[in-house]
């Protein structure tokens, strides 16, 4: 590359942080934990120069062009692109590296690292406190953020994308390990395996964008962590929980996530959680409850979320006992609320005092006009108490088979199963949706109009299924039609 000028500017030197806590025994590091390189002539370039020429508390502007190297930031400095700078990697190893506190690294294009999974390949690795890494597009990489032990670090405004490989081969496209109190937001991560923090406290999610992943984002043993007004769409599973505790998820859109797992939320062995105000759309499980919460300390709790056109609402495995789920939208899900395997939920509860959740398959009515059924909803039909016990079944879902099912299921009390759930106060009308959910005013207008159709539409199938001979029964238990 033709030698370009490189200007310092001398800012006030910032005093180095605290080390990093010492690794736990129990705990292995990941793989390619930092050591001793070899001598490397991509460590020989202009921007090496420069940095190793500049004081602690330098800021070092890079003019545009394209820079075949690899950079090793050993000093607390501000490094900042000036116009479209790109630091190309040449298809080896890690792009940059970041081992001294106090680093800000923003604007830059990084791109072409080593594909060895075994070294983990990374575009930017931070391995010391309050790394700043800002408004960066790392493409072409294997791993693309990757903090270790390095807490109080801010990651936002990145475009994070991966390399064309299988999805069992790429690398997660941000990593925290053992970064307490990081901020992450406003980052946009595509086609890299996921977004995962482990063993991190107190971080906050915020604002992110993740697309064409294995998992949006995910956690394993992090506590306290806060996630908010993020959207992960087209993935195997948006948001994955794992033996954490804690955990704020509120504001985020989890939507058309169907790959082999296909959950827009799943939670495992997790505690202290609560989930409020999301809209969780078009997957094939909007939440996938297993062993949570974990302890009985707090109840698990969902409100205020909508749960439409998802194969199935929620999932609960035997094992979940002690959520509440309650003020929430079950809107047009093929099943809205599903046991695996035997059982049913008494030790869940669908509604706290005088209000319950919105059902759209509600059959019951509102004479007094308090906004609340004047009958319970229970999910208790024969077909779908079939497909939880033989998911194949699933293949003769809005067949002429489910509807004969149903029909041996009405007219026959005793092959009628008993209800998986009850809520003992259904809601009328649905919880509004929070409106910063929303992705933008033009797609708000959309969904309302959708919504409007959909409306319309249930109340023809409605009026229909009142003149037909054998749907019209009185259940003596409940004076309910169904």
């Amino acid at each position: 590359m033709t030698s370009r000028p490189i200007h310092l500017v001398l800012a006030a030197g910032l005093a180095l942080g605290a080390p990093a806590p010492a690794q736990e025994a129990e705990h292995a590091a990941p793989a390619s934990a930092p050591r001793a390189a070899a001598p490397d002539p991509l460590r020989q370039g202009e921007i090496n120069r420069l940095l190793r020429e500049a004081p602690d508390g330098a800021t070092v502007r890079v003019p545009a062009g394209i820079y075949r190297e690899h950079l090793r930031i050993d000093r607390p400095v501000t490094l900042i692109a000036e116009g479209e700078v790109v630091i190309d990697g040449g298809g080896q190893g890690d792009i940059v590296e970041i081992t001294a506190p106090d680093v800000t690294f923003r604007g830059f294009i990084v791109r072409n690292t080593g594909d060895n999974l075994d070294h983990e390949n990374a575009g930017i690795r931070a391995v010391a406190p309050r790394a700043r890494i800002e408004d960066n597009v790392l493409d072409d990489i294997l791993f693309g953020i990757d903090l270790r032990e390095s807490p109080d670090s801010i990651v936002r405004g990145n475009r994070i994308g991966g390399k064309k490989l299988d999805i069992a081969r790429r690398g997660d496209g941000l990593r925290l390990w053992r970064s307490d109190r990081a901020l992450v937001e406003s980052n946009e991560m595509h086609d890299g395996r996921d977004s995962i923090l482990w063993y991190s406290k107190g971080v906050t999610v915020r604002g992110n964008v993740g697309h064409n992943c294995r998992y949006g984002l995910h956690l394993m043993f992090s506590d306290d962590v806060t996630i908010t007004d993020n959207e992960f769409a087209g993935n195997s599973v948006g948001i994955y929980l794992m033996y954490s505790t804690g955990v704020r998820i509120s504001g985020n859109r989890l939507l058309r996530n169907r790959g082999p797992s296909g959950y827009g939320l799943g939670l495992k062995e997790t505690d202290r959680f609560e989930v409020r105000d999301n809209l969780v759309v078009g997957n094939r499980a909007g939440v996938y409850i297993d062993g949570s919460p974990f302890t009985r300390a707090k109840p698990g709790l969902f409100e205020g979320n909508t749960f439409a056109s998802n194969d199935v609402g929620i999932i609960f495995l035997p094992s979940a006992r002690g959520n509440e789920i309650v003020g929430n939208n079950f809107v047009d899900n093929i099943d809205q609320v599903v046991v695996s395997g035997r059982g049913n939920l008494d030790a869940n509860r669908f509604w706290r005092g005088d209000a319950g959740n919105f059902w759209s398959d509600y059959t019951g009515y509102d004479a007094d006009g308090d906004g609340i059924g004047d009958f319970v909803h229970e999910s208790s039909t024969l077909f779908e108490n079939l497909m939880d016990r033989q998911p194949a079944l699933r293949l003769f879902l809005f067949s002429p088979a489910q509807q004969a099912i149903e029909f041996v299921g009405r007219a026959v009390p005793a092959v009628r199963p008993e209800p998986r759930f009850v809520d003992e106060v259904p809601l009328m009308r649905p919880v509004p949706v929070r409106p910063e959910v929303g992705v933008d005013a033009g797609a708000r207008l959309g969904l309302l109009a959708s919504s409007g159709a959909l409306l319309a539409l249930s109340a023809g199938v409605f009026a229909l299924a009142g003149v037909l001979p054998f749907s019209r029964r009185t259940d003596s238990s409940q004076g309910a039609l169904s």
